[in-house]
Formats: C-alpha cells, sequence, structure tokens
C-alpha cells in the first residue's frame, strides 16, 4: 500500500515525488515515457544554466529515488476507487493501492475522462482539455488530485514543477492534519 501514487515522472510529477517521498511519504511514479520534456532544452529555468529535458528528468528521478521514491515504467489503464482507497491498474496487468493519487499526465486527459474527472477546455495554446481542480489541486474524486499542465499551468517546467510541489505539499499537510513545511539550511 502507497501513501501517493504520481502519474507521470515529468517535471510535475517528478517534483510531486521528491516533496512526498522526503516527507516520508511512501511514494511510487508510474510513468509512461512520453513527456513532452524528453525533447526540451531549458535555459528559462530559474537557477539552471541551461539543461536537457533528458538530463533534467533524470537528476529529478535521482532526488525523488534518494528520499524512497519508487519509479516503474509503464502505462496506467484504469484506476478503480472504494471505501477512500484507489486501485491503480496498469496496461501490464499489475494494480496498486493507494490513498492518494496525483495525475501529472502533461496534455493527456484520457485516463482522467475514463474514471470521471470533469474535463474542461484548455488554457494554453496547443492544451485542448485539462482537469478540473479547485486553488489546491484537487479534482472532483476525494483522494484524487491532479498538478501541472494536465490542471491547467503553464508548460513551462519551472512552472509545472512548482505545482507538482504546491500539491504535494497540500496532499502532505492533509495527511499530516497540519500545514507542512520543507525548507532545508546551510550547515554551518
Amino acid at each position: 500500500m502507497y501513501d501517493v501514487i504520481v502519474i507521470g515522472a515529468g517535471p510535475t510529477g517528478g517534483s510531486a515525488a521528491l516533496f512526498t517521498s522526503k516527507a516520508g511519504k511512501k511514494t511510487l511514479v508510474i510513468d509512461s515515457n512520453q513527456s513532452v520534456t524528453k525533447r526540451a532544452w531549458m535555459e528559462n529555468h530559474y537557477g539552471v544554466d541551461g539543461i536537457s529535458g533528458p538530463d533534467m528528468i533524470e537528476i529529478g528521478k535521482k532526488q525523488a529515488a534518494k528520499f524512497g521514491a519508487e519509479f516503474i515504467e509503464d502505462v496506467v489503464s484504469d484506476i478503480r476507487t472504494e471505501n477512500g482507497k484507489h486501485t491503480v491498474v496498469t496496461e501490464s496487468g499489475k494494480s496498486f493501492e493507494t490513498t492518494y493519487v496525483i495525475f501529472a499526465t502533461g496534455m493527456s486527459v484520457q485516463l482522467a475522462e475514463k474514471i470521471g474527472l470533469k474535463i474542461v477546455p484548455g488554457t494554453e495554446p496547443r492544451i485542448k482539455s485539462i482537469i478540473e481542480v479547485d486553488a489546491q489541486g484537487k479534482t472532483g474524486i476525494p483522494g484524487i488530485w491532479a498538478a501541472g499542465t494536465v490542471a491547467g499551468v503553464s508548460m513551462h517546467t519551472i512552472i509545472t514543477s512548482g505545482d507538482g510541489a504546491k500539491v504535494a505539499i497540500n496532499i502532505i499537510s492533509e495527511m499530516n492534519g497540519e500545514r507542512y513545511v520543507d525548507h532545508d539550511v546551510l550547515k554551518a
């Protein structure tokens, strides 16, 4: 049983997994290896002096794995919800139970539509549809959240990674019953 399952390991999902795993939440990331970030070059990501999308994704995955996040490559084909728990099913026939799911699926809303999430018109050029979420990232199904481009934020990696972090912090806060803060400080 996982605390959080993140669907997608691009900047949004990787950032969410970094925060949830660092907070001690058992985290699984299921990635289809289809991120558009794999074709990107970034020179507009604050604090980074140019990086390829594949390098950014690999560094992010290593950061999250350092804190215990698990990663598998597969395609999520269904999510079944019963008694406040979610069973995430993959195309390869595996299933995983969790309390929280984060959609970090970039431009893809097909799975969200299939499970009955409300889909609304997109907010960015080339993004036709997004998942309707509230300001925290909650969808209409309790325990299922969405972040990044699929939740209507700008497609820029710095913004989607920040949105993944925001949603993760909101989930951790809900799980802990108090506002979660994670600030590392330099050691003297």
